[in-house]
Parts: structure tokens; C-alpha cells; sequence
């Protein structure tokens, strides 16, 4: 039987996050993970190649696009097999990269599957592992609702749909979430004609609706989109797959090449042993734990997307390093005023701290600054004035930041900076004394709390119009 201090049981951007910081802070660490190398479903089956993907799709666009400003591209040829190589060699360079870290922080990497024992052991395969403190980190895995888990290839979940074995000419994307829209987005960019099903009358339900609009009005240009659908069966003919959708009219079936079901995700926390623990697992399947990571059998930790929402990876690797330092005796807690989400589609669609929507069922008093990109200049030169800056504020003199929602090209690289100024108690009027360079995306934050004020140098909108 193996001895160490810290196990960590999940490779994924959680995992390593906490097997590192672990082995920084001295603590004798070993990874468990049935990967190659570490990265877990992020890296090889999830963020990195569907953003690889992505980009791909947003070149071809641009492509498209620059027709408009009297540029014309002959039509691409796609080699599918060389954009898979392309999507792949990220992978592999990423992953490997972690291989190496590990080593060089001297993480004894262990590939396999590993099943608790008891509050203090570990088997994998055929090796026993004791430790003082066990990092749960396992992660989540799509979900198919039992009346569309048919056998056919045909069928895909998003980790059959990133293997991109061919471009089908009809794609159907059930669930109109964040993982539906951005695999919808790189098909339909490769040639495809989308259809997305969406059970709920909007698409991506927990995101602000003034930025789903915008995001909608592209979607709906380039996808038909069903909303309050849904599909009551698959079958597979052979040649395609016949599905029954309803709807507030009734039932109709429609013939599609290829099936993509999106519809969510529900955590890893099943035959894990954690029978012979404390661990406690709510009705959800999430483990419960303390703002430590810590759950109820107290040498035991569990983080990311196993441990609750929002199941983002940078979340989890922020709740790994926390694990870490506590075990290592550091007085740390995870309590973030702001988690960022990002939709990678075209436009992005970013957000941070409350919506609009959140704040007022919370009974909060808010004042709300919107900033159109049509009034922006480098918004104009990218051909992209379709964006939007948005800010929730207290509704008093102060004027605190409580949330921020951008959608429009790049969203997500200009989100950090609301991150960050939700984090350091900024207000209003700090974004809007703080000097933003010119002509940039970023100056839409700077003049949105402007508009607040309503003395916004290029949309003309008296500070009493600013209010929510």
C-alpha cells in the first residue's frame, strides 16, 4: 500500500489546479485520473477542443463577412481531416504540457480509475493507495434523458459531435444551452443546416435577456430555431433519424442526418465509494461541502463541477487551489463575489455577478446603464456594431457594480475587467474616471457607467433614462 499526504481523484482543470498548488505548498501529492496525461474532460473532450473548433468556424465567417467591405474569397475547401489533426495537435500540446508540470513539481501521476475504500484509502486497479487528504474532483458528464438514449451513431452527445467525423447536411441540436449553441455554431459554419430544439421559451435560460436578444436575432439569421419544443422520440432508419417533435400545435416527426444532445450535464459522484465515507449527496447528485471544499468526513475535500454550480472550469480551479491551502493549514475561503460565464458563439455572450433578472427577484433596488456597440467605433470598423455593454448597479448614491453582461465580438476577453471590478468594490463612476484607449471594445465599459450619469460622449441619453 502506497502513503501520501494528498490524492487527487480527477485530472480536469480542478484536479491539476489542486494537485500543483498542493505539491507547491510542499504537501507529497499523488493525481489520479484515467487519462494519459492530465487535463480531464476540459482539455480532451470539452473546452479546449470545442474552442479550437470554434475558431475555425469564426475564420470562415470572417470570410463570409468581409464581402460587405468589397473583399471577396473564393470558396473554402474544407479538409476535415487535417481541422480534426489541427484540433487534436492543441490537445495533445496542452495535455502534455501538464504531463510535464506534473513531473517537475514531482505529482506522482497515476492513470486509472479510483474508488474509495474508506475515509482514509483509495484502490485503483490493483494498488492501494492510504492518505491523509483526498481531493474529490470528478467532474460531470452529459446528460441523455432516457427516451432519446438510443444505440446509433447517428445520435451524439457533445463529446461524439467535437470527433467531427463528418459534416452532416442536416444537424439537429436538442437543448438550446451554451454547449448546444456553440457546437450548433462551428457545424453551421462548416455547411451544415442547423435546426435547434429548445423545450423553454428562450434560448439560454440563466443569462441576461437583453444580451440573449442580440445573441438570438444571429442565431435565428444563420439556424432554425424551435423554441418551446420538445422531442418526444428518436428512430434510426438506417439512413437517418426520424424524430417526433411537439409542440403547442402537436406532434410532427422530421427526418435529420445527425442528432446532437445537449441538454446538460449531472455530476461524477456515483461509484466512487463514497458509501464507506461521511460524504454527504444532495437530491441533485452534487456533494455538499463548507466554503473550504471540505465535506462531511473531514479528511475529505470535493470541487468543481462534482461540488455544485456553476460547472465552469475556471471555478474549479480556483476551488482546487482553496482545497489545497486548507489542507495545508492556510486560512482561505472560496467566496467569490463574481464567477464569469462565457458562450462562445458568434457573438460571445459573457456575464458576471447578477443579472438584472436576479437582482430584482432578490428585492434589490438597481439602476441599470446599457451601452450600445452601435454608438462604438471599433465596433464599426469590425463590422460588429450588433453588441451590447451592460451594468447593474445599486440603486443608491454609491452606485456599486453588481453585475456585468457583454455580448458582442470578443465579450469574454472584456469581461475580466468587470470581474475585477466587482472583486475590488469599484463603482460607477470608477470605470467611468478610469482613461480606456481609443477606438477599443473595452471603452464600451467606460462609457456605459457614463450613460449612467448621462454624460456619455457618444450616445445622448439623460441620466434619468439610465434607470432599471
Amino acid at each position: 500500500m502506497k502513503k501520501t499526504r494528498v490524492v487527487v481523484l480527477g485530472g480536469g482543470p480542478g484536479g491539476y489546479a489542486a494537485a500543483f498548488m498542493a505539491a507547491d505548498l510542499g504537501l507529497e501529492t499523488r493525481l489520479v485520473d484515467d487519462g494519459p496525461n492530465p487535463g480531464g474532460v476540459c482539455l480532451f473532450r470539452g473546452c479546449i477542443p470545442s474552442k479550437s473548433l470554434l475558431h475555425a468556424a469564426r475564420v470562415l465567417n470572417e470570410a463570409r463577412e468581409a464581402e460587405m467591405f468589397g473583399i471577396h474569397f473564393a470558396s473554402p475547401t474544407i479538409d476535415l481531416d487535417k481541422l480534426r489533426g489541427w484540433k487534436n495537435s492543441v490537445v495533445s500540446s496542452l495535455t502534455g504540457g501538464l504531463g510535464q508540470l506534473a513531473k517537475q513539481r514531482k505529482v506522482d501521476f497515476v492513470q486509472g480509475r479510483g474508488k474509495l475504500t474508506g475515509p482514509h484509502s483509495l484502490q485503483v486497479g490493483a494498488e492501494s493507495i492510504e492518505f491523509e487528504h483526498l481531493i474529490l474532483a470528478t467532474g460531470s458528464r452529459p446528460i441523455i434523458p432516457g427516451p432519446l438514449a438510443i444505440e446509433s451513431e447517428r445520435v451524439l452527445d457533445s463529446t461524439g459531435a467535437l470527433e467531427l467525423k463528418d459534416i452532416p447536411r442536416k444537424l439537429l441540436v436538442v437543448g438550446g444551452g451554451y454547449i448546444g449553441l456553440e457546437l450548433g455554431t462551428v457545424y453551421q459554419s462548416l455547411g451544415s443546416e442547423v435546426t435547434v430544439v429548445e423545450m423553454l421559451p428562450t434560448l439560454l435560460p440563466n443569462a441576461d435577456r437583453d444580451l440573449v436578444r442580440v445573441l438570438a436575432r444571429r442565431v435565428e439569421a444563420i439556424m432554425k430555431v424551435l423554441l418551446k419544443t420538445r422531442v418526444a422520440s428518436l428512430k434510426d432508419t438506417g439512413k437517418a433519424v426520424e424524430v417526433e417533435l411537439e409542440d403547442e400545435q402537436g406532434k410532427r416527426t422530421e427526418s435529420f442526418d445527425r442528432v446532437l444532445i445537449s441538454v446538460g450535464r449531472r455530476p461524477n459522484s456515483e461509484n466512487l465509494g463514497l458509501e464507506t465515507t461521511r460524504v454527504q449527496v444532495n437530491a441533485r447528485g452534487f456533494v455538499e461541502i463548507d466554503t473550504t471544499g471540505r465535506t462531511a468526513e473531514p479528511s475529505i475535500y470535493a470541487i468543481g463541477d462534482v461540488a455544485g454550480d456553476p460547472m465552469l472550469a475556471h471555478k474549479a480551479s480556483h476551488q482546487g487551489r482553496v482545497a489545497a491551502q486548507a489542507i495545508a493549514g492556510q486560512k482561505v475561503a472560496f467566496e467569490p463575489l463574481a464567477i464569469p460565464a462565457v458562450v462562445f458563439t458568434d457573438p460571445e455572450l459573457a456575464w458576471a455577478g447578477l443579472t438584472e433578472a436576479e437582482a430584482r427577484e432578490q428585492g434589490l433596488g438597481v439602476k441599470i446603464a446599457r451601452y450600445p456597440w452601435a454608438a462604438s467605433g471599433r465596433a464599426l470598423t469590425l463590422g460588429r456594431p450588433e453588441g451590447l455593454t451592460k451594468l447593474v448597479l445599486s440603486d443608491d448614491e454609491e452606485e456599486r457594480i453588481l453585475g456585468v453582461g457583454i455580448v458582442g465580438a470578443g465579450a469574454g476577453e472584456l469581461l475580466a475587467e468587470g470581474v475585477l471590478a466587482m472583486e475590488m468594490g469599484a463603482v460607477a463612476e470608477d470605470l467611468a474616471l478610469s482613461i480606456h484607449a481609443h477606438p477599443t471594445l473595452s471603452e464600451t465599459m467606460m462609457e456605459s457607467a457614463e450613460v449612467l450619469s448621462g454624460t456619455s460622449t457618444h450616445v445622448y441619453k439623460p441620466a434619468r433614462a439610465a434607470r432599471g
